[in-house]
């Protein structure tokens, strides 16, 4: 059982500040990579929350092996998000200040496979064709990695 599960069993569904991480993994045709999840229906990058003893990258690179069964080697710290914009309510009822450490990579991802239990579905986006219903902790970051290519002449490193 995982560390944040294992806390809600003590306080129930109170917030909890959770450290995090997510990765927006970019391919050379440089579309991003974003699930539909399946606690809320909506679209977001891949990610969750850190585990006791792992670092933050440790915890970006197992959950994106984990729910797309892709392992990454090296990724790039893009931001750290937190504060009153990355409370989240999940549909359960459980409550939760975010604090993201968001990555990037990019690289030739094609091939990828879902875990079920937490992903609906996942595909490659290009920029201009993000899904408009957005994960609410995740519209801060996409609005950030949007900018951010926009600024970088359309594309990532």
């Amino acid at each position: 059982m995982n560390y944040i599960m294992n806390l809600r069993k003590i306080v129930g569904s109170r917030p909890l500040i959770a450290s995090g991480a997510g990765v927006g993994i970019v391919n050379k045709d440089n579309k991003i990579l974003m699930q539909r999840r399946a606690d809320n229906d909506c679209w977001g990058f891949i990610g969750g929350m850190m585990e006791l003893g792992e670092t933050i990258e440790e915890t970006a690179k197992r959950e994106v092996f984990e729910e797309v069964g892709i392992k990454l080697q090296d990724i790039e710290f893009f931001a750290v998000y937190s504060g009153k914009d990355f409370y989240y309510k999940y549909p359960n009822g459980d409550e939760v200040y975010n604090v993201v450490n968001f990555f990037t990579v990019k690289g030739d991802f094609t091939d990828f496979k879902i875990d079920n239990d937490e992903v609906k579905e996942a595909s490659f986006f290009s920029f201009d064709e993000i899904p408009e219903k957005i994960s609410p902790p995740d519209v801060k970051i996409v609005k950030d990695i949007i900018d951010y290519y926009r600024k970088n002449e359309n594309s990532f490193k």
